[in-house]
């Protein structure tokens, strides 16, 4: 299971209020994306989902139970700019998760463990199309390429929920065309939920099974100035799309992709 609970969440620095009121459900297996102008929120919002962020009012759950107050591998991440590690090759960047959390002071896995962690990799890697580069390192991917390392290296820590901040709009429209082909399919094989800030309407209501919109509702001159946003829209996309299952409307392009599709 992977629900989230949002209930009334403030968040606040010092007098500016930058999140006001907010109380969303996001069932489990959804894909969210969120929408809305820049600095109003967006990206606050999904780091409080991380943890990198606390909220000043309100309540976060996961699956009925508080968020914890830290990043935890329940949560991946995904960020515009390569989060990736440079001096490690494919392999390295993917295996470094698992590594850490088994041995967290050598960051190590020795025998039997390292060959299974491995060969958990390798798969995922291959699922990512990027079985070719196992020994380069990111310098050597094109950016497309380091999208999908980034993805791998969420992805392997098995995340409940996958939290993706604008990670496709760097990339040039057919590159990101693939990446979001590849992102349809690793949410349909995958039990997590989806929550992703994007500013590109058609690749909100292309992938996502919600579009949330946040915006500054407050018109007078002296509430805009201290005033946050809150969501102002929640658009299900219709034909429904649901994890796993293909749509009988468009298969094709709703539906679980296979290799080579």
């Amino acid at each position: 299971m992977s629900a989230l609970t949002i209930e009334n969440v403030w968040k606040e620095y010092g007098d500016q209020i930058v999140l006001e009121d907010i109380s969303i459900e996001i069932e489990s297996r959804a894909f969210v994306a969120l929408v809305g102008p820049s600095g109003c929120g967006k990206t606050t919002f999904l780091r409080m989902l991380l943890g990198q962020e606390q909220q000043t009012r309100g309540t976060i759950l996961i699956d009925g139970t508080p968020l914890p107050r830290e990043p935890g591998p329940d949560r991946g991440v995904v960020f515009q700019r390569y989060s990736v590690f440079p001096h490690l090759t494919v392999l390295g960047n993917v295996l470094i998760g698992k590594e850490m959390l088994a041995s967290p002071y050598s960051g190590r896995l020795f025998g039997a463990a390292r060959k299974q962690a491995a060969e958990e990799a390798r798969a995922l890697i291959a699922e990512v199309g990027l079985e070719h580069a196992l020994d380069k390192y990111p310098a050597q991917l094109s950016g497309g390429m380091q999208q999908r390392l980034a993805l791998a290296q969420a992805l392997i820590m098995k995340p409940k929920v996958l939290l993706l901040d604008e990670p496709f709009g760097a990339l040039d429209p057919g590159i990101r065309a693939e990446i979001h082909t590849l992102m349809k399919r690793l949410w349909h094989e995958n039990p997590m939920t989806v929550v992703m800030v994007t500013h590109d309407m058609r690749e909100a209501f292309t992938l996502a099974t919600r579009v949330i919109a946040f915006e500054r509702l407050r018109d007078r001159p002296e509430e805009k100035i201290r005033y946050g946003a809150t969501i102002s829209r929640d658009i299900p996309i219709w034909p429904p799309r649901i994890a796993g299952m293909a749509s009988l409307i468009r298969p094709d392009r709703d539906g679980p992709v296979t290799q080579g599709q």
